[in-house]
C-alpha cells in the first residue's frame, strides 16, 4: 500500500510540473525580440499581410533600438501597402515618439502624410464630386497657387451650395487680405466677410482676431479691445490675440490694463520680441521701471535669437554671407 501511495504521489507531482514546463517552452518560443525579428523579415520579403499583426504586437515589447526602428519602418511600409491608414499613422506616431527629431523618420512622415492626403482627396473627388467640400478643396489648391480670383469663385460656390457652412466666409476674408496689389476697398470687403462668419459661427476666434486687428489699424480702440477680448476668451492659448489686446489698450491710454494680457502673451510666446517690447512699454508707462528694464532685456535677447536663426537659415540656403539684420526696436523715452 505504501508503494502504491508513493507512485500516485509521484505521478501527481510529475503531472503538475508538465504545464509549467510547457508554458516555459511557449514563452521561449514567443520571445518578443525573436517574434519582432521574424515579423520584420516577413515584411522585408513582401509578406505584409502575415507580418502586420505581428509587427503591431511587437510595439512596446522591444528593447533593441535598431530592431525598434526596423519594426516601425516595416509597419509603415506594410500598412501603406495594405491601404490601412490608421495603422500607418499609429506606426508613425510610435516611431516619432521613440526617435524624436530623427531626420529620416521626419522625412518619411512628411511623405506618408502627404500620400494619405492625396488618397483622401481622390476618394472625396470620386465619391462626392459635387459636394461643397470638393469646391473647398479646389479653392485651397488655387489659393496656394496664388490664383486669388479663381479661389474666391470656388469659395463662393461652396456658399451657394451651403450658405451656413462654417469657416468659408473666414477663408474668403483671409484670401482678400492676402492677395497682392489689392484695391483700397479690400479691408472693407474683408471685414464684411469676417462679420458674416461670426453670424454663422460666433465662436470663431480667428475671425474675432482679424476684426480686432483691422480695428486696431484704424485706431478704433473700443472695437479692437472688444474683438481681441472675445478672441482670448474663445481661445485661451491665442498668444497673438493677447498681444493685440495689450497693444489696443495701450493705444487707448490704458497701460495699466494692458499689462495683464501682455504678461499672458509673454508666457505663451516667450521668444516673440514684439511681446516683450510692448510689455516693457506698458510697464514703463505704468511707472514700473524695474519691470520695464527687465522686459527690454528680454526683448533684446529675443531679437538677437530671431536674427541669429534668420541668419543661419539664410546661410544654409545661400551658402554664403548675409547682410546684417536691422536693429532691434528702441525703448521709448
Amino acid at each position: 500500500m505504501h508503494k502504491r501511495t508513493l507512485a500516485i504521489a509521484s505521478g501527481l507531482l510529475a503531472s503538475s510540473l508538465i504545464p509549467d514546463f510547457a508554458q516555459a517552452q511557449t514563452a521561449r518560443a514567443v520571445n518578443p525580440q525573436t517574434a519582432a525579428q521574424r515579423a520584420a523579415a516577413l515584411a522585408d520579403t513582401g509578406h505584409c499581410q502575415e507580418a502586420l499583426p505581428q509587427l503591431s504586437k511587437a510595439l512596446g515589447h522591444i528593447q533593441d533600438s535598431d530592431l525598434k526602428r526596423k519594426v516601425g519602418l516595416a509597419g509603415v511600409k506594410c500598412s501603406m501597402a495594405a491601404s490601412d491608414a490608421g495603422r500607418a499613422v499609429s506606426f508613425l506616431v510610435w516611431l516619432n515618439h521613440e526617435f524624436p527629431h530623427d531626420a529620416a523618420i521626419l522625412y518619411l512622415s512628411s511623405h506618408v502624410y502627404s500620400d494619405l492626403s492625396v488618397r483622401a482627396s481622390n476618394e472625396l473627388l470620386s465619391t462626392n464630386p459635387g459636394s461643397p467640400q470638393v469646391h473647398e478643396l479646389n479653392a485651397e489648391a488655387l489659393e496656394t497657387m496664388g490664383k486669388w480670383k479663381e479661389a474666391a469663385e470656388e469659395y463662393r460656390a461652396v456658399l451657394a451650395k451651403d450658405p451656413q457652412m462654417p469657416g468659408i466666409h473666414y477663408r474668403l476674408g483671409r484670401l482678400l487680405l492676402s492677395q497682392p496689389n489689392a484695391p483700397p476697398t479690400v479691408k472693407d470687403d474683408a471685414r464684411r466677410e469676417f462679420e458674416e462668419e461670426l453670424k454663422i459661427d460666433p465662436s470663431n476666434a480667428g475671425a474675432n482676431f482679424v476684426l480686432g486687428e483691422l480695428a486696431r489699424q484704424a485706431e478704433n480702440w473700443p472695437a479692437a479691445i472688444e474683438y481681441f477680448s472675445k478672441a482670448t476668451k474663445l481661445d485661451v492659448s491665442f498668444g497673438d490675440a493677447y498681444l493685440g489686446l495689450g497693444r489696443s489698450l495701450m493705444g487707448a491710454n490704458k497701460a495699466a490694463e494692458a499689462i495683464a494680457p501682455l504678461e499672458i502673451a509673454a508666457k505663451l510666446q516667450p521668444d516673440n520680441p514684439a511681446v516683450h517690447f510692448n510689455l516693457a512699454t506698458a510697464y514703463r508707462r505704468a511707472g514700473r521701471k524695474a519691470d520695464a528694464d527687465r522686459e527690454f532685456v528680454e526683448h533684446r535677447q529675443a531679437s538677437e535669437k530671431v536674427n541669429q536663426t534668420s541668419d543661419e537659415i539664410k546661410k544654409q540656403v545661400s551658402g554664403g554671407t548675409v547682410e546684417a539684420p536691422p536693429p532691434a526696436e528702441k525703448p521709448p523715452q
